[in-house]
């Protein structure tokens, strides 16, 4: 038995050590150097490894790496779906099982390519990494949460590059620089295998990728010396920090209103130009339900100026007038200019699944009542822009930011600055809200438009253009915070042109897959 586990150790403890040291790179832990170096020890293992072998360590891999980064899920479906905490966490659990897959099928396609070609690790690994991290972007409504490039949120002079690349640049970036330090211990076993073995591969990729990471501090210093250059405007976030319980609760909907009242109230006092309340902050269905929607029209018109909110709206029945309908329900942001009226109402696009809707619901519908109100939500069909004296910008609605394709469509033909608003009350005190905060300096770089975030219960707070945070609220904290922010009016090379560097990673991976099963087909034709 001891023999058994020592074997599985020596075969898989590398796997679930890399997997653990990354989890570490991410919030709150923040060792964002971590990663730099966390994945030599599995790129290490995969050597010898047959491509069946090699999935299961990177599958291995995959289960700290993601259960670590994304516990925090299970506080909503613990503490506000009803489901008792071991339930829970297996839910999760089977969550990040299904992310494993994309790390297991990197290990395999990685072991099979360094074993049937003379590239390099510093190569191979970074292709492939972007092309399925791109992948889990996507697939199945699509999972970008705990991207690699996130963990770097703070490492601005390494970020500003994906204003070209997007966040996977970042990641290709780190995985190359793991491979390249693999590579010293790789090429060993490759000259004991084959003592001919061209080391000129090896040399020309350590050359490039050391231009590679010199162009890229040159542009990051320059990109963080360049002020932006707009208008300056002041700004409120308002943080009601109303407990998630008593949101919708009618027996506090007065209370809750005043709550925002009278802390934009004090808020006003500074003149903002604008003023951003949360995710679904109205505690009521505007335009619906008009007597709470002209009190908080009546309002506005006191304050002098713009205020973006979010509120559920009633849009239509889902069955017309049978006895069985239901309202059909969208998550909004609405902004009243400084006279009361709409000037813009956005409808969410992007939906949480299982919060806001139920994907296949015909196979799930046994989760059909995980969340109150879930599958009522209908999705927005269009990206819209509000338009103010001070510039245009764009509103992503809670995990909408996470998206950063969805991000840039929005800017693709201009804009200033960008809103976001949120409620994380659903994940208490867990690292959650701290990652969902990071993940916004990334939009702010990409697409070089500084970001406006308004938190139920925080993590509301301002970041500019270059991805500096300027300044944020503390969790669970009934407060506002009012800025100066300079708008950008720029248009940076992946708002206009989106993800050509993960396509092109696409490509190279499946011309390699192609090139390796040509050579592979010929030399079973020759035998």
């Amino acid at each position: 038995m001891r023999t058994f586990i020592a074997k599985k150790l020596h075969t898989y403890g590398p796997s679930m050590l890399s997997g653990t040291l990354l989890l570490f790179c991410f919030p709150t832990f923040d060792f964002f150097f971590l990663a730099w170096i966390a994945l030599t020890p599995f790129l290490i293992s995969l050597m010898d490894k047959k491509p069946s072998e090699a999935f299961r360590a990177g599958f291995y891999l995959g289960i700290p790496y993601f259960f670590g980064t994304l516990y925090w899920i299970y506080h909503s479906i613990n503490h506000y779906g009803g489901v008792p905490l071991i339930p829970s966490l297996a839910l999760v659990f089977l969550l990040c099982l299904y992310l494993s897959l994309y790390t297991g099928v990197f290990a395999a396609l990685f072991a099979w390519k360094i074993a049937t070609t003379r590239l390099p690790a510093l190569f191979i690994a970074p292709v492939l990494w972007v092309t399925l991290e791109f992948l889990r972007s996507y697939a199945l409504t699509g999972f970008p949460w705990s991207s690699l490039g996130y963990s770097q949120y703070l490492f601005l002079p390494v970020i500003q590059f994906a204003d070209v690349t997007g966040i996977y640049g970042v990641s290709f970036l780190i995985v190359a620089v793991n491979g390249a330090i693999a590579d010293f211990f790789i090429i060993k076993k490759r000259l004991r295998s084959m003592p001919l073995f061209p080391l000129s591969h090896t040399v020309i990729g350590f050359s490039l990728l050391f231009v590679f990471i010199a162009a890229v501090f040159f542009y990051g210093f320059r990109r963080l010396d360049e002020a932006p250059v707009g208008k300056t405007v002041r700004v409120s976030v308002i943080q009601g920090n109303i407990e998630q319980d008593r949101k919708w609760d009618l027996a506090y909907q007065r209370e809750v209103f005043n709550t925002y009242k009278d802390i934009t109230q004090a808020a006003a006092v500074l003149s903002p130009a604008l003023i951003v309340w949360p995710e679904t902050a109205a505690p009521f269905y505007f335009n619906s339900d008009r007597a709470f929607t002209q009190e908080l029209i009546s309002f506005q018109q006191t304050l002098n100026t713009y205020l973006l909110f979010g509120s559920v709206l009633v849009r239509e029945s889902a069955d017309g007038d049978s006895a069985d309908s239901k309202n059909l329900l969208t998550n909004s942001a609405i902004l009243l200019a400084p006279d009361g009226k709409p000037s813009l109402i956005y409808d969410k696009i992007h939906l949480v699944p299982f919060g806001e809707y139920v994907p296949f619901r015909k196979v799930l519908f046994f989760l059909d009542k995980l969340v109150s109100g879930i599958g009522d939500y209908a999705p927005g069909e269009h990206q819209l822009r509000g338009e103010t004296p001070y510039g245009s910008f764009g509103v992503f609605i809670c995990y909408e930011v996470v998206f950063p394709g969805l991000v840039r469509k929005t800017y693709s033909h201009g804009g200033d600055f960008m809103v976001t608003i949120t409620n994380d009350a659903w994940f208490g005190t867990t690292s959650g809200p701290y990652q969902h905060f990071s993940v916004a300096v990334f939009r702010a770089v990409e697409n070089r438009k500084p970001v406006i975030r308004a938190a139920n219960t925080g993590i509301s707070g301002f970041i500019d253009s270059r991805g500096k945070i300027l300044g944020k609220t503390s969790l669970f904290q009934r407060t506002s915070m009012t800025m100066d922010i300079v708008t950008d009016a720029r248009r940076s090379f992946y708002s206009r042109y989106g993800d050509l560097f993960s396509y092109l990673c696409i490509v190279i991976t499946v011309l390699l897959l192609i090139n390796v099963s040509r050579r592979q087909y010929g030399s079973a034709v020759r035998t």
